[in-house]
């Protein structure tokens, strides 16, 4: 037997997991709680009990997480693990499906389409149906594949979504409906699958035939899952039949983490899966190993507003550390010049600017900060951007190598001819069309197209493709030689800044290197996009802050971490406001931005902000910070440069309403003649009020001796 000294490290309730092997586990992870740890020796200990790595499957977010706990099982063992089968579940139904799909109907090397092909697909069809020459608007095909997306990851019929959340198209069902049946068909005909019908495909496979359950039970006797609370329905039903024989899975979470409902994700599977699984055991890890305990008190009394939740406490030994601190600004230039300053003092003391991060809601509340750090010399990168897929110059790229991987391809056959010179729109429907009718050999019609079709370009591209079907070469080599052909049209269709894009095209190639089939390298590029930034030229030893949506900075940690904007419209954001459980996730994004910081957090809160055609107008703090027991957190006072405790200042205390004849009411707006403008936080009697002004804090007023101008209700 293998040595398991690494169980002495773990604490109680994380051991527990790692020893409980056998039937249904949830294990409930609050942050910090050493969640990774737990997996990652989990599979250390079923090694080490005798169990072959081969029968073992760990499914997470990013393949790059599954790759690293495995490498990790395998350093705590001191031996090669890496036959455990991990992955995304979008990875594993493709893998799967490359040996089931012709149960479908589908052979080896169908195509995974990507968001934008599915967009591109869809509007194709929407054309050909002619639903785009309406007088009245047809939705447009990102709304379209949103629909489409959400009734498979929901499992809801068109007409519910259509009433719930696009009512304005409800005319249009019978089009839409006949569009989406197009759409499936069209797949279906042309070995496409996009992103939802990986997971549809294989879930169907699993439910009708009981003896690939079977051999899924045998080949998996072991089944872990990672970040579950972000599974959809499908995923969640996906687990239930692949460990229904042996009922040996153990998923891993945090109802409290759950921020993904707009990709489709239900929270609710956290809550169903002890119903899926009836004897499901159930463990709380609630020792935090990452922030202060004074964080950690925000951030357990953020989450104890949550309707519906696994009660759980997060503690930790660090007993000592700073209260949180709350900023009023002025407006957001006062916002980033505070920011800006805090950070330049952390820096004098000697932390490094990689150990800071500005969090945001949504990616364009950091844009006046990003003037101000690049005044200031503040080197930053930000994330929660574009990704490199999206890129044109690469989707052309792209649509080369899906070509060579699956003939049928047609629509990497339109975006291709549509790049080269003398080929427009009509052309390249034409070439298509031929190409359909000779779906047996198309290769052998490429010769003939070459006589009907004589543009240079074409000619030149015929010769390759027909010149790289036929060679057996890896990934780096093939994108080299179509790097050669494409790189003139490069230059001629992104002529204004083609020198930018061109190290774009360069990281793939040298991502394309450690590959050796294409469909292996299209696979991961499809199902595991690559930020942009990833291929910027910073050096690794360069010093830089962090700038990221709370989205993109989930499972990361920072020493030190501010939060911006923190008013009602923009966290919780404008969209949340009408519907209960987009608000309730809007508290969950909330609780994991806080959960980032280690030793110190700062919320920030811009009294007024720009609204473009608009203007400045007033802002109103968000219901969040309102929400925090005032004694956990400190509010900085600018003017006298100093940090004062509120313990007692009434920022959460209850509105007054009743019996109080006043002419203000708490949480009105109003501009004092020397203090500025405040909020209404109290109403003590019909000439006393408590009103919290950004620079002076919270002050009590009397009406008869001081004039105040409401200025919004």
């Amino acid at each position: 037997m293998k040595t398991m000294n690494f169980i002495n490290e773990l604490n109680y309730a994380q051991a527990e997991a790692v020893k409980t092997i056998f039937g249904p586990l949830l294990v409930i992870a609050g942050a910090g709680s050493g969640k990774t740890r737990t997996l990652t020796c989990r599979m250390a200990y079923l090694v080490a009990q005798g169990v072959s790595p081969e029968k073992i499957l760990l499914l997470t977010f990013t393949r790059r997480a599954s790759k690293e706990m495995v490498e990790r099982a395998g350093a705590l063992l001191k031996m090669d693990c890496n036959k455990i089968i991990g992955g995304t579940f979008h990875s594993l139904c493709q893998y799967m499906l490359r040996f089931y799909g012709y149960l479908l109907g589908y052979s080896p090397n169908f195509t995974i389409l990507d968001r934008s092909d599915a967009e591109d697909l869809i509007n194709l069809l929407r054309n050909s149906l002619g639903l785009a020459e309406r007088k009245k608007r047809f939705p447009k095909k990102d709304t379209l594949t949103n629909i489409y997306s959400k009734i498979i990851n929901q499992q809801k019929t068109l007409e519910n979504i259509l009433s719930s959340e696009y009512p304005q198209f409800l005319d249009y069902y019978p089009e839409i409906e006949r569009l989406f049946i197009e759409y499936t068909n069209y797949k279906k005909e042309h070995q496409l699958m996009d992103y939802d019908d990986l997971l549809l495909n294989w879930l169907n496979i699993l439910k009708s035939y009981p003896q690939v359950r079977e051999e899924i039970s045998k080949r998996f006797e072991f089944i872990m899952v990672d970040e579950y609370q972000d599974t959809n329905i499908l995923q969640g039903e996906i687990i239930k039949y692949m460990g229904e024989i042996h009922q040996n899975v153990m998923v891993v979470g945090d109802d409290s983490q759950s921020i993904y409902g707009f990709r489709g994700a239900n929270y609710k599977n956290i809550f169903e899966f002890p119903k899926l699984f009836p004897n499901t055991k159930i463990i709380k890890l609630e020792q935090n190993y990452r922030s202060t305990q004074a964080i950690l008190d925000v951030a357990n009394a953020i989450i104890s507003n949550s309707k519906i939740k696994y009660t759980k406490n997060l503690f930790t030994l660090k007993k000592e550390g700073e209260k949180p601190i709350l900023f009023f600004a002025k407006d957001e230039t006062e916002s980033s010049k505070f920011i800006a300053d805090r950070i330049l003092e952390l820096r004098e003391k000697g932390l490094k600017l990689s150990q800071i991060a500005v969090l945001f809601r949504s990616a364009f509340h950091s844009f006046d900060l990003e003037v101000e750090l690049t005044k200031r010399g503040i080197p930053f990168v930000k994330y929660g951007g574009l990704k490199l897929l999206e890129a044109a110059h690469i989707k052309d790229i792209i649509a080369f190598l899906k070509i060579i991987s699956n003939p049928k391809d047609f629509l990497s056959w339109n975006r291709a001819l549509l790049l080269l010179e003398g080929i427009g729109p009509r052309t390249a429907e034409k070439i298509i069309n031929l190409l359909k009718q000779n779906q047996l050999d198309m290769f052998f019609s490429l010769d003939k197209l070459a006589y009907q079709f004589p543009q240079s370009e074409f000619k030149v591209f015929i010769n390759l493709l027909k010149d790289l079907q036929s060679s057996k070469i890896l990934p780096s080599e093939l994108l080299i030689k179509i790097w050669e052909f494409y790189k003139p049209i490069f230059e001629r269709v992104y002529y204004e800044d083609y020198f930018r894009r061109e190290k774009d095209i360069e990281g793939l190639i040298a991502l394309s290197e450690k590959y050796k089939t294409l469909e292996e390298f299209l696979t991961d590029l499809v199902l595991e996009p690559i930020e942009v930034t990833d291929f910027e030229n910073i050096p690794k030893d360069e010093d830089y802050l962090v700038l990221s949506t709370i989205h993109s900075a989930k499972g990361l940690e920072w020493h030190t971490v501010f939060i911006l904007s923190l008013i009602e419209g923009r966290f919780p954001s404008l969209y949340s406001l009408q519907k209960e459980e987009e608000l309730e996730e809007e508290r969950r994004l909330f609780y994991v931005a806080v959960t980032r910081a280690r030793e110190k957090l700062f919320f920030i809160a811009p009294m007024t902000v720009y609204i473009p055609g608009e203007g400045k107008i007033l802002a109103k703090i968000s219901r969040f910070i309102k929400e925090i027991p005032s004694d956990l957190i400190n509010v900085y006072e600018e003017d006298k440069e100093k940090i004062v405790n509120i313990k007692g200042n009434g920022i959460n205390k209850t509105k007054k309403f009743s019996k109080i004849l006043s002419p203000f009411k708490v949480g009105d707006m109003v501009k004092h003649p020397h203090f500025g403008v405040g909020e209404v936080l109290e109403v003590l009697s019909p000439e006393k009020i408590k009103v919290l002004f950004p620079n002076k804090g919270a002050t009590l007023l009397h009406l008869k001796y001081v004039k105040l101008e409401r200025l919004i209700n």
